[in-house]
């Protein structure tokens, strides 16, 4: 069995905020090649290696890099949402973050790949719950043209935002859109604080679309709780077994920030640890 056979055509990927903040994206990509990964998510912004005004030139230079690698670009990742949010009150706001996810649409078009984190909305006390699922319904919706265009879908991700709680929630929000191009970029980590990974998976079903593989101590609770993979109480036999059993097959993308003092050991532990989760 080669490794990218392992886990039912699943692979392991990384994900690019892992790496240093002024490392050309080029660089990382060589890295996590190097490390044993079989997909890499590139991770767009204000900031950063990759910028939302990337030119098609430069995007397309990245993409073929990753192509000589034998690298796949599995999904663009981009927070733009919470400084953005789709969810505020400000309509010029509300605007800016649709401008921004259109960027990230057509940056995942020329890179090659098929969809797009997107923050679907955010929850405060200035922003009702009511009003987080209006707004944020509506601009998405005026994104799916966009999406369809460009053949990129919208991945709405669990993200600690006080909003989307609940499987049967978020199936029936993604819905709404009838569309293939809105579904779910599921975060397993984030959601133990409330549920349960291999629940949301059955329930969700052909609407996921991407992974984030992340691991959670619930008794710590908080940002402290977040662990290294197979650390926490993520029950993994029981996520691949869901995730087997939903036909899911594209890449469980881990998404860490990097130990302090051992760059390479946080990659070789993010790697090590998604190869024993894919053979599970």
């Amino acid at each position: 069995m080669t490794e990218t056979e392992q886990g039912n055509g699943m692979k392991a990927g990384i994900n690019q905020w892992i790496f240093p903040g002024d490392m050309p994206t080029q660089v990382a990509m060589d890295q996590a090649r190097q490390m044993g990964f079989d997909a890499f998510e590139v991770c767009v912004g204000d900031q950063g290696p990759v910028h939302l005004d990337a030119s098609e030139g430069e995007i397309t230079a990245i993409r073929k890099h990753a192509d000589s690698l034998g690298l796949e670009i599995c999904s663009v990742g981009c927070g733009m949402g919470w400084s953005l949010p789709l969810s505020s009150p400000d309509e010029t706001v509300r605007a800016q973050g649709k401008e921004a996810t259109g960027r990230a649409l057509q940056i995942a078009q020329w890179l090659g790949t098929d969809a797009v984190l997107v923050v679907p909305g955010v929850v405060t006390p200035e922003v009702s719950y009511e009003m987080a699922i209006e707004n944020s319904f509506n601009a998405i919706q005026d994104l799916v043209p966009v999406a369809e265009k460009l053949g990129v879908a919208m991945g709405l991700e669990n993200v600690w935002n006080k909003f989307l709680l609940s499987p049967t929630e978020t199936r029936d929000f993604i819905d709404q859109f009838e569309s293939e191009y809105v579904g779910a970029y599921f975060d397993l980590g984030n959601i133990l604080l409330y549920g349960y990974p291999e629940q949301w998976i059955r329930i969700l079903g052909d609407r996921l679309l991407k992974i984030h593989a992340k691991d959670f101590r619930t008794a710590a609770g908080g940002f402290s709780g977040f662990v290294m993979l197979l650390e926490g109480d993520v029950n993994w036999p029981a996520v691949m077994g869901a995730l087997k059993d939903v036909g899911f097959e594209g890449a469980l993308t881990a998404e860490y920030g990097a130990y302090p003092h051992a760059f390479d050991t946080t990659l070789k532990h993010c790697h090590d640890a998604l190869r024993a989760i894919l053979a599970m």
